[in-house]
């Protein structure tokens, strides 16, 4: 026979268990949140007015290599106080692709938010930066220069493939 105690106690034991669950999915559905949150500022960062003008000025150069290109507009790293509005135009779009990198590396940011929010834009500016990048990385042996900028362009292709499989 089970008495009023035997009772209280599965009772009580199995609350502590249904509230463990339940915390268990709010703390999950926070971290989502949270990411969501994380990557929708970062989203609204590539959607400034500021960044836009940069992406336009970036994707509107003509980059046969890197040497051509410095003979053009100047090395990038430069003595000069103010450094051409080109090199401040591929920081800006290399910084911030850079940064995104690292966050989907450290799973900050799902590569998935990436590719349907950005994932054309990362390839196409990768590929258009990728002699400069390889430029400077052997004239000032900075060999890990925007790596992860590289590394967030490698995982989109490797989606891309998966995708046609």
């Amino acid at each position: 026979m089970v008495d009023i105690s035997t009772i209280s106690i599965v009772i009580a034991a199995t609350s502590v268990v249904a509230g463990v669950i339940y915390y268990s999915f709010m703390l999950r559905n926070q971290a989502k949140a949270r990411q969501m949150d994380l990557f929708m500022r970062l989203y609204l960062t590539w959607g400034s007015e500021d960044m836009k003008k940069a992406t336009g000025r970036f994707l509107a150069l003509k980059i046969k290599d890197y040497d051509d290109f410095v003979k053009k507009y100047g090395p990038v790293i430069s003595a000069e106080p103010e450094r051409s509005q080109v090199w401040e135009d591929i920081d800006r779009i290399g910084w911030f692709f850079n940064g995104i990198g690292l966050l989907v590396h450290r799973k900050f940011v799902d590569i998935r938010l990436v590719d349907d929010f950005l994932g054309y834009g990362v390839v196409l500016a990768w590929e258009k930066i990728k002699p400069l990048v390889y430029g400077w990385r052997k004239q000032y042996n900075m060999p890990k220069s925007f790596g992860w900028f590289e590394y967030l362009y490698n995982e989109m292709k490797k989606r891309e493939q998966s995708s046609f499989l």
